[in-house]
Formats: structure tokens, C-alpha cells, sequence
């Protein structure tokens, strides 16, 4: 369960659902564990791609919604790993669609896709009925589930819906590659932020806590409007901007005198990215909730307390370990009373 899914877990749990999630690695940092979400949802351990385990989930658990997150989303990765990235974002695709094709309990279905999808494209912004044209492998693999999602509807009427964002920021995404945090986390350690483009693509950027909202929004109008069902929506907030300004956006919001570190040394990426929410106003009546420069103060307030907390937290481990190491008995008292014979090496 990744960045985006964090919230949206966060979110369904705050509106009272009975929330499944699929988990493929134990990662304790994440949301999910970090604020404690796993206590209150059902977990099943397993792969997106074992269309055996899924189709047991969604029977087991009747579940009527279904948000299919599970994705390899950094192009870096995608780029050198393209096997691996084509595994979970098309085939996990499909495994996820024909195991809900399966399961007569599901009701509606949100596929997560990717402004990526459309590819490298002369006229902006993307609206959906922009072709899809992915060419790089990460942009590809979202073009092709995306397309999945369409055939599913198209041939067997299984209720999906798309959504195309642009790159989600926010809170708790811990991937340092990406712009927003790691800027936010070399700025605050003193260190000069890395751009690893020359800082002229385009994006969309999108704060965390709209996109958690505009999938839940989605799938409620699903349930209220068979009319929906089988469309694609963009959400955007319509502010795009350069790589470079955004990491200066973002120090600006640090207070910091840093310049960005620009490598120039990308590959593989699409320059210019913007999407048109205008379906998603006249259709959901969907609006993000924060500007470009809210999300970001959000977002740098997050991450100040994230590494405050850390660093209270490694100053309490070397201090217990300083006390275990000088005074042994006092650290570890009930371990003689339950008659254990302990040694601190």
C-alpha cells in the first residue's frame, strides 16, 4: 500500500468502511503503520499479480469497492527495471480486472492510470479524449492498463472507472527521488536539493489529500449514476509548473538560501505535462480543496515534525543504550524477576 493509499485508507476508515488492503511488503514507515491504519482494516498478504489470491480476497471479504492502486510508479525504476514495472502495472491490471470480472459482489471499480498515459503530445492540456501514447516504459505500462480498463468495459460492462492525475505530493511519501520530498529533506539537513533533469519539464502536481478525495467522490457518483461508469476523469489543480520552480517554491517555503543542484542528466521522460479537470467539475462537481502553495506549506509542515520526531526518536534509542551499556541492572530490572539470565554485550 503506497503513498496515495495511505490516505485514501486514512480517509474511507474516517467515513466508516470496512477497508481490505492487499500488502506486498512490510514497510514500517509507511502511513499505513506509522499512524497506526493497520489496526483497524482487514490485511491479506500477497502479490497483484496472483489471480488466486485476489479473486479469495474479493469473495471472502464481499467487497463492493474496489480501488486498484498497486502500481511500480517511479520512472527512474520503470526505465531500468522495465519487466518488473510492466509485471505489477499490466499484468496486475488484468489480474485485478478479470478476478472483479469474477466476483459478483463488486460493484464499482477505480483504476488508478496516470497523466503519463498520454504520452508525449503537441496540443495541451490533456483532456481524456487526448489518444493514449505512452512510449517510455513506465508511461507505456500506464497507457496499456488504462486501455485494459477500457476493453473491460467495453466487452464485458464490468463497472471501472479511470482517473488520470498528475504527481501526487503531500505527507508521508518517503520515496526521497521524488522532487517534493527530497527537495523538503536535503533543504532541512542543509544540503543543496538535486534535480536530476535540467529543470524545464512541465508537471502537474497534485496534493495528496485532493487525490484521496477525488477517488472516494468517484466512487460514490459510480454508485449514484450509472451514467458514469466506464468513463475516465482528469484531476489537476490547472497549476503546472517547471521542475526548477517547484523546488523553489518549495524553498521559499524552508526559508532557505539553497539553490537547486541541476544534473541534467534524466532520460526517458515526457517534457511538458498538464491536464484539463474540466470533466471532473461539470461531471463529479470535483474541485481541489488546495492551491499549489497550500498543499506545499501542508506538505513542509509534515515533513518538520516527520524529522523532529525522528530525530527525538533516535536521541531516545542512543540513550537507552547508553543506560543498558552503564547501568545494566537499573535498565533491565524484570528481566531477574522473571528469572532470566541476562548479559549486555
Amino acid at each position: 500500500m503506497g503513498f496515495l493509499g495511505g490516505w485514501l485508507v486514512d480517509r474511507l476508515l474516517k467515513a466508516g468502511a470496512h477497508v481490505v488492503c492487499l500488502l506486498r511488503d512490510w514497510t514500517p514507515n509507511a502511513r499505513l503503520h506509522r499512524n497506526g491504519l493497520l489496526d483497524s482494516v482487514s490485511v491479506v498478504h500477497g502479490d497483484i499479480t496472483d489471480q488466486p489470491l485476489v479473486e479469495r480476497a474479493l469473495g471472502e471479504y464481499e467487497a463492493a469497492t474496489v480501488f486498484h492502486l498497486a502500481a511500480q510508479t517511479i520512472v527512474p525504476i520503470a526505465n531500468r527495471n522495465p519487466i518488473s514495472t510492466f509485471e505489477s502495472n499490466i499484468r496486475g491490471t488484468w489480474t485485478i480486472l478479470e478476478a472483479c470480472r469474477r466476483s459478483p459482489a463488486v460493484q464499482q471499480i477505480v483504476v488508478a492510470s496516470s497523466d503519463k498515459a498520454y504520452g508525449e503530445q503537441e496540443v495541451l492540456p490533456y483532456t481524456e479524449q487526448t489518444p493514449l501514447q505512452g512510449t517510455f516504459p513506465y508511461d507505456v505500462s500506464k497507457s496499456c492498463a488504462d486501455l485494459l480498463a477500457n476493453a473491460y468495459w467495453q466487452t464485458y460492462k464490468l463497472p471501472v472507472c479511470v482517473t488520470r492525475c498528475g504527481n501526487f505530493y503531500g505527507g508521508g511519501d518517503l520515496n526521497w527521488n521524488r522532487i517534493v520530498p527530497g527537495t523538503i529533506r536535503a533543504a532541512l539537513s542543509g544540503r543543496r536539493p538535486v534535480i536530476r533533469s535540467d529543470g524545464s519539464p512541465i508537471r502537474d502536481y497534485l496534493y495528496v489529500e485532493d487525490g484521496a478525495a477525488a477517488y472516494m467522490l468517484l466512487a460514490e457518483r459510480m454508485a449514484a449514476d450509472p451514467a458514469i461508469v466506464g468513463q475516465a476523469f482528469n484531476f489537476s489543480n490547472e497549476q503546472p509548473v517547471s521542475v526548477l520552480e517547484l523546488a523553489r517554491m518549495i524553498l521559499e517555503q524552508l526559508d532557505s538560501p539553497l539553490v537547486p543542484d541541476v544534473r541534467n542528466e534524466a532520460s526517458g521522460e515526457i517534457l511538458r505535462q498538464c491536464l484539463s479537470a474540466e470533466r471532473a467539475r461539470a461531471i463529479l462537481g470535483w474541485r481541489p480543496q488546495y492551491s499549489l502553495d497550500d498543499g506545499l506549506a501542508r506538505t513542509v509542515e509534515w515533513y518538520r515534525q516527520y524529522f523532529a520526531a525522528a530525530d527525538s526518536e533516535a536521541a531516545d534509542r542512543a540513550r537507552h543504550r547508553h543506560d543498558a551499556c552503564v547501568h545494566p541492572s537499573l535498565a533491565m530490572p524484570h528481566w531477574s524477576a522473571m528469572g532470566i539470565d541476562a548479559q549486555v554485550m
